[in-house]
């Protein structure tokens, strides 16, 4: 008799099998290659963002679009604890140095501080009058967001592939570029954002499974039980809320995620139950969703609430004593009189955002974003032939910084989103359903504001709508498909759309990175009319 002797390396598929599944047959019998990759793959795609984030990151040294409000104001919040006014000609006096001119008294600002603190933060490490200090903040978080895209669809899909894709045409769109080049807000608000979202999935691997292990324990007969439980110990619900809150805290419109997040706990919960049997599922789902209420939304709020520790704990900040000089009365009257304050300063941001209907070049109604008619410039300067090392002839040459996401993948991603509509009404997927809770969330809202806005606050939306393009790819790839001809054409028809996509990337990159071009080759970039 004779012993059959285990083979020491797994056997590989045919010669003629293509490079991509005998790598997926090699990485999947070999669980330290596997874990070796889940470690390069996001170390490579992050410091590929990093690179093109942080490259020249100082130029221009002048305040672009509205680096005029967010960076001085971030340096007086930081020296003063509140945003404070300054002179005339204050942006010609900050980018020589002079970042001291600030007065004491107060400016009325409508985002909250947690974002211009933020900036703060590398001004201070840097100094005020460094470029490079004013927007160090903004490139790191943006390359976060690379990152925590890439840990958000790994978390989905578990696979590496999969979160490779995705997190890698975030690295080198336009979009996400150009918005971790400037101090602006939209960018912090995207790592957020992203934040609350990885959070949600990893409440959902928890979720699930104690989930279903009570509600089998509980079970009798072949109804099922009447009522499931009630789970308290969520922390990553308790970690989404506080992200939210974050999010809120740099800018209001994270509280639309907030409550999207909030719903589709709810409402998941809910199909869940359902799917495992319990009898009174809405009933019990309603019971959970008040507890996802109590773990999600006041830390939200205290989060929020902290982020204006800085005009809370000072006496010169915008509307600080209003109510000082005339206090609530009545039911409000044992509210401390700095919240009172707080609350009459909302009142009033609430009201100018509603009145900010200015006409400007580059306003963009949210219905125009997916058609990508309107992107932002931040920044364009002229050079004549010869001047400052400019050798684009007659016509000179020109810098801009564009804010333009590289229209291949746009207009793609689009489609997609339209595509994970359909798919999720056929196959239900959570992961669909997120997804497109991510791109609701985001976008929707802002249809119903008649209020001046641009297409560069896509930012928010982008990695979500990336989601659904690799959605999408994976199922052309043939993901679904028995047919080793249909994938391999599908897996063809992938690579050359990713790699036209990286040739458009690298066509795009001067015009966002600000690099001197000849004024012919900038108008190369010209496709529609209403672009650069």
């Amino acid at each position: 008799m004779t012993k059959t002797v285990e083979p020491l390396l797994p056997e590989l598929p045919d010669a003629r099998a293509s490079f991509y599944d005998r790598w997926r047959t090699r990485m999947s019998a070999e669980p330290r290659l596997r874990r070796l990759y889940g470690w390069v793959v996001p170390a490579v795609v992050t410091l590929v963002a990093a690179v093109l984030r942080l490259w020249s990151l100082g130029h221009p040294h002048v305040l672009v679009f509205d680096e005029t409000y967010y960076v001085k104001d971030a340096w007086s919040q930081w020296v003063l604890g509140y945003p404070a006014t300054w002179p005339e000609g204050a942006n010609e006096l900050f980018v020589s140095g002079q970042t001291d001119v600030f007065t004491t008294d107060p400016s009325f600002v409508v985002h909250p501080p947690l974002g211009k603190f933020l900036i703060g933060i590398g001004m201070w490490i840097f100094g005020p009058e460094s470029s490079f200090g004013w927007r160090i903040s903004a490139a790191l978080f943006g390359t976060g967001c690379v990152l925590l895209l890439y840990l958000l669809a790994k978390s989905m899909t578990g696979s590496i592939v999969f979160a490779g894709t995705a997190s890698g045409l975030l690295a080198i769109d336009g979009l996400g570029i150009v918005l971790s080049r400037v101090s602006l807000l939209d960018i912090f608000l995207t790592f957020f954002v992203l934040l609350t979202f990885w959070f949600v999935v990893l409440d959902r691997r928890r979720h699930v499974d104690r989930l279903a292990a009570v509600v089998v324990a509980r079970a009798r007969g072949e109804d099922g039980p009447l009522w499931g439980p009630v789970l308290w110990n969520r922390p990553w619900v308790v970690a989404a809320g506080v992200a939210a809150g974050a999010a809120t805290g740099v800018k209001w419109s994270g509280v639309w995620v907030l409550a999207a997040v909030g719903l589709y706990l709810v409402i998941s919960d809910a199909l869940e139950r359902r799917r495992l049997g319990v009898v009174y599922w809405p009933v019990d789902a309603v019971r959970q969703g008040l507890v996802s209420f109590v773990l999600l939304v006041p830390v939200a709020f205290v989060v929020y609430l902290a982020s204006w520790t800085g005009w809370l704990t000072t006496t010169g900040g915008y509307d600080r004593q209003s109510a000082d000089a005339d206090p609530a009365t009545g039911l409000f009257a044992w509210v401390p009189l700095p919240l009172q304050s707080l609350w009459r300063y909302h009142e009033t941001i609430y009201r100018a955002m509603l009145n900010i209907t200015a006409e400007h070049s580059y306003m963009s109604p949210a219905w125009q974003w997916p058609l990508l008619w309107r992107p932002t410039s931040m920044h364009a300067a002229s050079t004549i032939d010869g001047q400052d090392g400019c050798t684009g002839g007659t016509n000179g040459c020109l810098e801009v910084l564009y804010s333009m996401p590289n229209p291949l993948l746009w207009y793609a991603s689009v489609a997609a989103a339209v595509y994970l509509v359909y798919r999720f009404t056929l196959d239900r997927d959570w992961r669909h359903a997120l997804v497109l809770v991510g791109i609701a969330s985001t976008w929707l809202p802002w249809l119903f504001f008649s209020r001046t806005v641009f297409q560069f606050y896509t930012v928010a939306i982008w990695p979500f709508l990336l989601l659904a393009l690799v959605f999408a790819l994976r199922d052309l790839a043939g993901g679904r498909s028995r047919d080793p001809d249909r994938r391999r054409a599908g897996r063809r028809t992938v690579a050359v759309f990713l790699a036209v996509a990286i040739a458009v990337s690298a066509f795009w990159y001067p015009l966002w990175s600000a690099m001197q071009v000849p004024y012919d080759f900038y108008r190369l970039h010209n496709w529609l009319q209403g672009w650069v």
